[in-house]
């Protein structure tokens, strides 16, 4: 068998898996590893910010189903990157990350830079190795095994200084780490419930998103027409304007929706992942049909049988249904669609996030790729986003941290260089990845940033307000948040009324090189828009 150092085994393991990319920062001890990535095939992509290259690994795992993998040194650098691994932990992606880590010798004593990255990534991956010459074989197929189970997540392996250039032992594995997964289906149960009922309600979440579960939900929707609501993150799955689409759960206006769920009998979960709304926080009290991967915890409060298993043995169950005695009320659901939209479209004569949003929608390719950052303005993409069969929308609503916008566009534009991709963020978001504009440039990523500026941090201050408090802690700067035309030698278009967001989205996208659109917004939309919670 080839002899081969840790650094050129890892780096082989990972291009054999499809790996292209890895996103980070190095140290000392990473030199080795970026050399042995390089030979490999396998480019480095330096970011500003630790954390980004979590993200990005982030959302090259999801848009690829091929791990992401970022990296990262001691201590600050590992406490950084943290950030973005709890992101694919609670957004179920698969990626691991490595993080240099003290030696052997070194490794409980006082010195620079040292924690126990063991500890520091335990609740925020789904195992954590410290490897050796002796375990990497072993290490590396477990990784690349377990971050792709369901659910995907992260995996961490530490990286101890000065094994790098040791020779790997070769050893042949007897097996892999993986997750014991239990599973305890009533099927009889769930058929008897199927047959009983004649006003079900389908609810789709991100587990089926991300099987990619478009047509079979489509097709079981021609004889069983039922009304469906959707979570955020799996807004694709199903056609706006399909006589079945309801809207999304947990975003703007969603209160409209209680008038479908509140006359269901029966509520089939299918592929919905409670990590970006809680059943219970919206189900009414009938029985709940939950199928999915892997078992899910649930509140004693929610009267659930679950089915664990693969997607074509939910569709085959569901043929219990009796489809001939089903209660289908589409002009309910398209009066509901139709009122959420008009809301929306009322508050488009100024400019405002609603006129800007739509601006966008009417100029940008149907294929574009959407990220969005966290706040208030993806309250209302979450719901009013048109997503196309051919288009992306990329958001986090698992672990929903700010900053998240930037780095998830530059990513989908590595992935997928010929396509439009447009990040939306909050001025609060673009300020906390600033830095990563560089990187934009540097890699040469024609990224069309929009920054919703209203200088505030605008969700807080409505939740302020819900709370009858003044806004306090939420001011983020006064006047104009460029001040020039120019950022970090990125050309910055300002627009502050309609006519300017269409001129400046019309520009940005006939130059093949990123670009930052001040969208200078009146925020007031947005309380109205959002719903209290």
């Amino acid at each position: 068998m080839l002899k081969m150092t840790v650094a050129e085994y890892i780096a082989n393991q990972l291009f054999k898996a499809g790996v292209r990319y890895v996103f980070g920062i190095p140290g000392g001890p990473s030199i080795p590893y970026m050399e042995a990535f390089r030979e490999a095939g396998i480019e480095f992509i330096l970011t500003s910010n630790e954390a980004s290259a979590g993200v990005m690994a982030d959302v090259t795992g999801r848009l690829t189903g091929k791990p992401g993998i970022c990296h990262a040194t001691f201590g600050p650098g590992a406490t950084n990157i943290s950030t973005g691994i709890g992101g694919a932990l609670l957004d179920r992606s698969p990626v691991i990350v490595f993080t240099s880590e003290m030696s052997d010798d070194m490794l409980n004593r006082t010195t620079q830079m040292n924690i126990n990255h063991q500890k520091l990534f335990e609740p925020l991956t789904k195992a954590t190795y410290r490897l050796n010459p002796g375990n990497t074989v072993l290490v590396m197929e477990s990784a690349l095994k377990l971050c792709r189970e369901p659910y995907p997540g992260p995996v961490h392996i530490g990286l101890p200084s000065g094994i790098s250039d040791t020779e790997a032992e070769m050893t042949t594995t007897t097996g892999h780490m993986t997750e014991n997964i239990h599973y305890h289906n009533n099927i009889q149960k769930i058929i008897s419930q199927l047959e009983k009922s004649r006003r079900p309600l389908l609810a789709v979440g991100l587990t089926a998103a991300r099987l990619g579960l478009r047509n079979e939900l489509l097709s079981f929707l021609e004889t069983s027409k039922m009304p469906v609501v959707i979570t955020p993150m799996a807004k694709e799955l199903i056609p706006v304007d399909h006589p079945c689409y309801a809207g999304v759960l947990f975003h703007s206006l969603s209160d409209y929706l209680e008038d479908i769920y509140e006359k269901t009998d029966l509520v089939i979960g299918i592929g919905y992942d409670p990590v970006e709304f809680n059943y219970e926080s919206w189900i009414p009290d009938v029985p709940l049909i939950h199928f999915d991967t892997r078992e899910t915890d649930f509140s004693s409060k929610v009267n659930v049988t679950q089915f664990n298993g693969l997607p074509g043995d939910w569709f085959d169950i569901l043929e219990n249904l009796n489809s001939g005695a089903l209660i289908f009320e589409e002009n309910l659901i398209r009066g509901i669609r139709n009122e959420m939209n008009s809301v929306f479209n009322g508050f488009t004569s100024h400019f405002g996030p609603a006129a800007a949003l739509k601006i966008l929608r009417e100029e940008l390719p149907d294929d574009s790729i959407l990220t969005s950052d966290v706040g208030s303005h993806l309250h209302l993409i979450g719901q009013f986003w048109n997503t196309h069969e051919n288009g992306k929308l990329i958001i986090t609503n698992g672990w929903s941290s700010m900053g998240f916008g930037i780095p998830a566009a530059m990513a989908a534009q590595i992935n997928y260089p010929e396509a439009t991709v447009v990040c939306i963020t909050g001025d609060g978001g673009f300020l906390m990845m600033a830095g990563e504009i560089i990187t934009m440039k540097r890699n040469n990523l024609p990224v069309i940033v929009v920054v919703f500026s209203d200088g505030e941090l605008n969700l807080i201050k409505i939740k302020q307000s819900w709370k009858e408090l003044p806004a306090y802690g939420t001011l983020l700067y006064q006047s104009d948040l460029f001040g020039a035309d120019i950022f970090m030698g990125i050309k910055v278009l300002r627009a502050d009324t309609a006519e300017e967001m269409r001129k400046a989205t019309i520009e940005a996208l006939s130059v093949n090189e990123p670009v930052i659109i001040n969208a200078a917004i009146d925020p007031e939309d947005y309380k109205w828009l959002i719903v209290r919670r």
